[in-house]
């Protein structure tokens, strides 16, 4: 991630996909990032989404859906200074692989936009 400059007019949208994989740019830039590390994407690892819900009743309502596909959730209250922001946290054990990652990323960016929250990204351990 590039802090504090612009964005050239070459760099891709990172919400846009990629041709080859059909992943989204900023999820090959996580997969990037692990593989840079030294990671080995063949092996299992602990990956975790986050999002965030204006009240408890659609975090809980994320998280409900969460579970039925598999992963672990924790619904966490909102900090003072962000009172309409429930952050829904999922966890999982799995092979980071473009179908995994691809059906992923969907799944959590379409049930944020479907309940009215906000998916913010994944991330997982080496």
């Amino acid at each position: 991630m590039r802090l504090f400059r612009r964005k050239r007019d070459d760099e891709p949208d990172p919400d846009e996909r990629s041709p080859q994989l059909a992943l989204r740019y900023k999820d090959l830039a996580v997969l990037g990032q692990l593989k840079d590390a030294g990671a080995d994407l063949s092996q299992s690892r602990h990956v975790v989404y986050y999002s965030y819900a204006p009240t408890e009743e659609t975090a809980r309502s994320m998280a409900d859906e969460a579970e039925a596909k598999g992963f672990t959730t924790d619904v966490r209250t909102p900090l003072p200074e962000y009172p309409h922001q429930w952050s829904v946290i999922a966890e999982t054990h799995a092979v980071c692989s473009p179908e995994f990652v691809r059906q992923s990323d969907d799944f959590f960016q379409e049930l944020a936009d479907r309940l009215g929250g906000e998916y913010d990204g994944w991330e997982a351990g080496l």
